[in-house]
């Protein structure tokens, strides 16, 4: 490009003039164009792969909850045909369960190495289960069902943990990145935007006084559009902004945080029949009072520990106190799921309490019954019920992002390439309005 000749003179002054709203608009093009990629490549992640993955860890923690509580089930139904249906219902959702872990696992993308352990640890789970369940003596039985459920708590729901905890920092990480891309997105949009506003309007009244001439239309088109362009880029930037925030606070959030609690609900269930199966071990029975404590949003969840041991000599519930203390946090299931959720697991705790009573005074085959039955009353019927109503919300707040997640997607779209479009018409109007200015100078 030749030199541009710095004279005082008007026709110098008009070309650099023009040069300069030139150059910032050219500048604003290529810096607003690669924000919005970014904010739309950004947005991309936290929906297709941030907040899936966080989904799927959640689920694994609660597949795995679930499968030990069945295996329970299974144990208490035996082979006697008054609890056939329930020992068939139980086998059905042990494999449905374990399925679910699995494709869980084969989605997850965190730590390779805990996934690895994970899956190792599953398959010797799933061993065990299978021993116990073919063990003819109960002592055997009781051996292996307890070797099973120590090293689901002890080792495959704290690994499941730890990949929840990576993958919902994954998405923490993800939102702070988009949100700096925001900030800076919004700077480069008033600062190199208002800059070009500011230097059209300048060369407009600039050519008005010099040339007697009091509007140049297209002057007038290139600072329309660059105005629209800033007001329109700010809006987009900070109404997308809006929709995925609110769709993590009233959606994904609530939703992560309601399969949390949906787990420790069934890992707490199934610690009613850990206490049949066992005997009556006392920690069983503690144990079920501290996850139901942070079901029901006692502060005293949060004191939670597994201080009692199992048959084996080892605190099977290790993962408890941890997820408990999420759990206590948040308020219980009242403030997520409703009143209703939180009804029917205060009913499903008053069934919990006449199975333990029964049981303490040696009435074990008919807390078995309350345990296993199906009928309305039952343990099982109750249970249901409650998780029906904690299942519905926490559908509904998947739903929730997703609409959210759709809506910000819309707004970005065409974003980008509008700002190349708007600027590059800018740039195009530029030299049509000094032409004829340059022209009466030749």
């Amino acid at each position: 490009m030749p030199a541009i000749e710095l004279r005082r003179d008007t026709p110098g002054l008009l070309r650099l003039f023009t040069t300069v709203t030139a150059a910032v608009a050219a500048v604003l093009l290529v810096a607003l164009t690669l924000v919005m990629i970014s904010v739309r490549d950004q947005v991309r992640v936290i929906g297709r792969e941030a907040a899936p993955q966080a989904a799927t860890a959640a689920d694994l923690y609660f597949a795995l909850s679930d499968l030990d509580a069945q295996v329970t089930r299974i144990l208490l139904a035996g082979d006697s045909d008054e609890s056939a249906s329930s020992r068939i219902d139980a086998l059905g959702l042990y494999r449905d369960r374990g399925y679910q872990a699995d494709r869980d696992l084969q989605k997850s993308t965190a730590d390779s190495a805990v996934t690895l352990r994970l899956m190792d640890g599953l398959a010797v789970y799933r061993q065990r289960v299978g021993q116990a369940l073919a063990a003819s003596a109960a002592s055997d039985r009781i051996g292996y069902w307890t070797q099973a459920t120590n090293l689901l708590h002890q080792r495959l729901l704290p690994d499941a943990q730890q990949l929840r905890r990576q993958s919902q920092q994954s998405l923490d990480d993800a939102y702070a990145r988009k949100s700096a891309t925001e900030t800076t997105g919004i700077a480069v949009a008033v600062l190199l935007g208002g800059s070009l506003v500011a230097l059209l309007i300048f060369l407009q009244v600039w050519l008005a006084r010099r040339f007697r001439r009091f509007w140049n239309p297209a002057l007038l088109a290139a600072t329309a559009l660059s105005l629209l362009l800033l007001i329109s880029a700010t809006v987009v930037l900070q109404l997308q902004s809006r929709q995925l925030t609110e769709g993590r606070d009233t959606g994904l959030g609530p939703y992560l945080a309601l399969s949390e609690m949906r787990a420790l609900g069934y890992d707490a269930a199934a610690d009613t029949g850990r206490y049949l199966v066992s005997a009556n071990l006392s920690f069983y029975r503690d144990d079920f009072t501290a996850k139901s404590a942070c079901l029901t949003g006692d502060p005293s969840c949060r004191r939670a520990s597994g201080a009692a041991v199992s048959a084996s000599g080892v605190s099977p519930s290790g993962a408890s106190a941890a997820g408990s203390d999420a759990a206590s946090a948040r308020g219980g299931l009242a403030p997520l799921a409703g009143s209703v959720a939180a009804d029917r697991w205060i009913a499903y705790q008053a069934v919990h309490q006449r199975i333990v009573t029964l049981a303490d005074n040696g009435r074990t085959d008919e807390a078995v019954r309350l345990l296993t039955g199906i009928r309305r009353g039952d343990a099982a019927f109750d249970f249901a019920y409650f998780d029906a109503s904690v299942a519905t919300v926490t559908e509904t707040r998947r739903q929730d992002f997703d609409r959210a997640l759709r809506a910000a997607e819309t707004t970005l779209t065409g974003w980008s390439w509008l700002p190349a479009l708007f600027l590059l018409l800018v740039l195009l109007l530029l030299p049509l309005s000094v032409r004829p200015r340059l022209a009466e100078y030749r």
